[in-house]
């Protein structure tokens, strides 16, 4: 590394990572000739029960039937999953001996196939030596992995463009995950038909994700002010912070959310709005798989941990669950109103593409301009009022803050710095949104 002046020990370089993505209605049934063009001899075909009597499936199988490709079927993946349900996911894989996985579902089953496929590949690691530091020990992936074909049904994660697998950690009730290039599909394929399927509820929450994963690497601290440089590059971070790749994806996906979400939500027969906001869970995603995101998802994953009783409407489980995209959501109005006095130009931009009239606007109130902008948004779209309209209290903030610590990888990316009083603060300010 060439001797440079820098501000302390900051980072010099970022690169870019993202799987192959095919995109077009019906290329589902593609997947058994890319499986034929491997020579793969037996595929493990991941997904969750409901989504196993569902067309996105039937679509798979038909395909892998037609190419007389051997495979078993892993359908037990938890919504939300945990570490117990990884560790069932990875027993089933590493008893397999597969040579290639299909992963068709939305983030939940996508993410726990790459987990499969890491510890499958590395069958003397222990669970925490690919986990993220503090909670794990977070070593570098080094092993190889199997191919791995993911088909997204829901339109929110881009897991099929990231490098990242996200679990409910239950001893610590904390959400963490595994965060390596390595571990990111070798394609997705992006199908718009399987959108059709999704309930109204599924919609919206999977389009608050897109819509929080492209303000949030947008809004990321930039990658040259991230700490500490990498002593080699294998230990430079999936998440590296905002930079001017990233940057023109999650501006792209914000602008389709902003034209399509409301439309793919209120209309499940609108097949442009549903495609479009397909692939702008694809263009987010490789925005954030390699900016990162920062406060909305660090505080959204004790928010999901803690869950006591609230079941959402349209999800079709046995669990209390906060869907992962509504968990990130509710925080962003107080999130992005303490954000923005770093980057207050980027925080009034986000806003206009919002729908916000900016041309007045001061730039020191871009923060509170993108708070109403969103909470605008949001009760357009029928959002729960708040934390307290979810099950939490103001009793429950200090588990919540306790929770949000851990998640550092996330956190030290906020483009502000801020203390457990802080986080007490926008965990208060986001109980009620209206």
């Amino acid at each position: 590394v060439p001797e440079r002046p820098t501000l302390g020990n900051t980072d010099y370089a970022f690169e870019m990572a993202i799987s192959n993505i095919r995109y077009g209605e019906g290329v589902t049934k593609e997947i058994g000739m890319d499986l034929q063009n491997l020579a793969v001899r037996r595929v493990c075909l991941m997904t969750d029960k409901n989504l196993s009597k569902l067309p996105p499936v039937n679509a798979v199988l038909n395909s892998l039937a037609k190419y007389g490709i051997n495979f078993q079927m892993y359908d037990n993946v938890r919504v939300e999953p945990t570490d117990q349900s990884f560790l069932d996911a990875i027993q089933f894989a590493k008893k397999g001996e597969f040579d290639a996985y299909v992963a068709v579902g939305g983030g939940s089953v996508i993410d726990t196939c790459k987990a499969a496929n890491l510890y499958a590949a590395s069958p003397t690691s222990e669970f925490l030596d690919y986990v993220n530091a503090p909670i794990g020990k977070g070593k570098p992936v080094t092993v190889p992995l199997k191919p791995l074909i993911a088909v997204p049904t829901t339109s929110g994660t881009g897991s099929e463009t990231t490098g990242v697998a996200i679990f409910d950690f239950k001893e610590l009730k904390v959400k963490t995950g595994i965060a390596s290039r390595a571990i990111k599909p070798t394609l997705g394929i992006i199908d718009p038909l399987h959108t059709l399927s999704m309930p109204e509820r599924i919609v919206a929450n999977s389009g608050f994700d897109v819509l929080c994963h492209a303000l949030e690497s947008y809004t990321a601290l930039p990658y040259n002010r991230r700490s500490p440089c990498p002593s080699n590059p294998i230990h430079r971070p999936a998440y590296q912070g905002s930079n001017p790749v990233s940057d023109v994806w999650a501006l792209h996906a914000l602008r389709i959310v902003a034209k399509y979400l409301k439309r793919a939500i209120r209309n499940p027969e609108d097949r442009e709005a549903r495609a479009n906001m397909h692939l702008a869970s694809a263009f987010a995603g490789i925005g954030f798989g390699n900016a990162g995101v920062h406060l909305c998802h660090g505080m959204s994953y004790p928010i999901s941990g803690l869950v006591k009783t609230y079941k959402p409407k349209d999800y079709n489980v046995d669990h209390s669950l906060v869907p992962h995209g509504l968990s990130v959501v509710l925080t962003s109005p107080a999130v992005f109103a303490f954000t923005a006095q770093i980057h207050p130009e980027r925080h009034l931009e986000a806003a206009e593409i919002l729908g916000a009239d900016i041309r007045t606007a001061r730039i020191k109130d871009a923060g509170l301009i993108l708070a109403d902008t969103l909470r605008k948004f949001l009760f357009d779209l029928n959002v729960d009022d708040g934390l307290a309209a979810i099950g939490y209290s103001k009793a429950d903030i200090p588990a919540l803050v306790k929770g949000t610590l851990p998640q550092e990888r996330v956190t030290k990316l906020s483009p502000r710095p801020q203390t457990e009083e802080d986080l007490s603060a926008l965990f208060e300010a986001s109980m009620k949104l209206y």
